[in-house]
């Protein structure tokens, strides 16, 4: 038996309708952090490339609020979501 070495990722608010993906598992590479993980997804290009651009991704790992450099690992969830702004 192999052991599952992925996690879930999770996009929401525009984020989620701009990549046209609600959510994806992906395979964990060790020592990953969640901001290495964003950089890899904007790498993709196109509406991907905004992760990294100019308007600050929040992160959260396993729902609870995130820094770029947190580790991230197998079986875990990391969540990717635009600022919220106030009214």
């Amino acid at each position: 038996m192999s052991e599952d070495r992925t996690l879930t990722v999770r996009f929401f608010a525009r984020l989620r309708e701009e990549l046209d993906t609600e959510s994806l598992t992906l395979p964990v590479p060790p020592d990953a952090t969640a901001g290495q993980l964003l950089s890899e997804l904007a790498r993709r290009g196109g509406a991907w490339a905004q992760l990294t651009g100019a308007q600050p991704v929040m992160i959260a790992v396993n729902q609870t609020m995130a820094k770029p450099d947190t580790p991230i690992g197998p079986g875990d969830e990391v969540a990717f979501f635009p600022p919220v702004t106030g009214g």
